[in-house]
């Protein structure tokens, strides 16, 4: 994947303190923005949008 994005709450200073995701319509990367080159964790779409939607909804994630 290479059309990696920050969030735009990524902080003052170089914003480096944040993962980064990537999207295909089928899965989600996240990396660490610090270590672009290390590891990435890969999710498919589906359930990274169920667990972007637990946050937002704050339905027990702890």
């Amino acid at each position: 994947m290479d059309n990696w994005r920050k969030s735009s709450y990524s902080g003052g200073g170089d914003g480096n303190d944040c993962l980064e995701i990537a999207n295909t319509p089928t899965q989600v990367a996240v990396r660490d923005t610090k270590a672009p080159a290390r590891a990435t964790l890969t999710f498919p779409a589906e359930a990274f949008d169920a667990f972007l939607a637990a946050l937002l909804h704050g339905d027990g994630l702890r």
